[in-house]
């Protein structure tokens, strides 16, 4: 009990020392996010045109790492998509592109995850893309997904809008409940030493 009594005083002021940085921390990064959602969406465009830059430069390095290729393929799948704008974007990647030069079995071909899937088939055709765009572009439609990952993500973004403002909100919510706890614990730490 006296140990309480002794080390109780020790525990405030050292409360009062970390728990308004903590609320002032909290704030800021809230700042910070409120500035970032802001800035999006005024440079809209731009974060577009980098999105497409990102996507074309993990389309140039698709076989080079095995995460990204992953990334890529669930990106595909997931949005029914192929390359940035499109199939051709593919002419990007060594492997896949167009040339005559190109010595590779994928060349003119796309990977499996641009492929339209067949339901009845129950094994994953990983050769599904080959060749495929040497056929004309109406060809393709039946056999490739013809609509770029940067336009589908933007859907996706639109068509959940309620649920990616949602997600926002409640995180700005947690935070800022977090910098009231803050201030509330400060204020009462503040009138038990007041008392003392």
């Amino acid at each position: 009990m006296a140990y309480t009594a002794i080390r109780c005083p020790g525990f405030i002021g050292l409360a009062l020392g970390f728990v308004p940085q903590f609320s002032v921390f909290l704030g800021l990064i809230f700042f910070l996010e409120l500035t970032a959602g802001v800035l999006a969406f005024i440079f809209k465009d731009w974060i577009k045109d980098q999105l497409n830059f990102f996507i074309n430069n993990n389309v140039k390095a698709y076989r080079d790492d095995i995460d990204l290729q992953n990334l890529i393929d669930f990106a595909q799948e997931y949005w029914s998509c192929c390359g940035a704008h499109g199939p051709n974007d593919w002419n990007l990647n060594i492997y896949f592109n167009c040339t005559d030069s190109n010595p590779s079995r994928e060349r003119c071909g796309v990977p499996f995850s641009c492929c339209v899937k067949d339901p009845a088939e129950d094994v994953l055709n990983t050769q599904c893309g080959y060749d495929v765009r040497l056929k004309l572009e109406l060809e393709q439609q039946s056999f490739i997904h013809t609509k770029g990952c940067a336009g589908q993500f933007e859907k996706w973004v639109q068509d959940n809008l309620i649920l990616v403002a949602g997600t926002f909100v409640g995180v700005a919510l947690l935070q800022i409940f977090g910098i009231c706890l803050a201030q509330n614990l400060v204020s009462d730490i503040n009138a038990v030493k007041a008392n003392w």
